[in-house]
């Protein structure tokens, strides 16, 4: 996550806002505890949050549901943020497909200009930068697990010339998919790679 996005979510866990309900998971290092952004809890510090995308994710690193705000109760999603999670799930399983904002919108049977400004309000990015972020994960995660053609890869984010998809590739991740692929293969792992690309 990034810093604009955390620092969107934080801000509505300190205004108890319900934008982010549903979407994000508030889990609390100190107290081990998973709550709503708009818990009327205790407000934490910021250096003592972690965000998560769904419960069983919070869970599952350790953090026992707050029995105040009950996260696991659901509830009710605001509209906005629905919206924002239905377009998410349709980016995530179309990957494959030329998938533009007025595709998607079409699909959500919205406007691509209330789609296009609704999922920046709840989610602090465009679509064409969460699609990126998707094909980016998906394309590292084949190259560095399986021995598929660049070119296969290339068309399973969205691609269908390998020359496009490789300048795409390198332009976002600094090497080519094929000098990606022999870095992982050579010792270093995905998480590694990343972290040194950040450096």
């Amino acid at each position: 996550m990034d810093q604009i996005t955390f620092e969107r979510i934080y801000d509505s866990v300190v205004k108890r806002e319900p934008t982010y309900d549903g979407v994000y998971y508030t889990a609390v290092l100190t107290t081990r505890i998973v709550c709503r952004p708009s818990c009327r809890a205790r407000t934490p510090k910021a250096g003592n949050v972690e965000f998560y995308t769904s419960l069983e994710e919070a869970t599952r690193a350790g953090f026992r549901p707050c029995k105040r705000c009950r996260p696991e109760e659901g509830g009710v999603l605001r509209p906005d943020a629905v919206l924002a999670a239905q377009a998410d799930a349709i980016m995530e399983a179309q990957l494959a497909e030329k998938l533009t904002l007025p595709v998607l919108a079409e699909q959500l049977k919205v406007s691509p200009f209330h789609l296009q400004r609704t999922y920046t309000r709840v989610t602090g990015q465009s679509p064409a930068v969460k699609l990126d972020q998707l094909r980016i994960a998906k394309a590292c995660g084949l190259l560095a697990t399986t021995d598929l053609p660049v070119a296969e890869i290339g068309r399973a984010v969205g691609f269908q010339g390998a020359s496009h998809f490789a300048a795409w590739f390198a332009r976002k991740n600094g090497v080519p998919p094929t000098d990606y692929r022999n870095q992982y293969k050579g010792g270093n792992s995905h998480e590694e790679h990343q972290e040194q690309r950040n450096r």
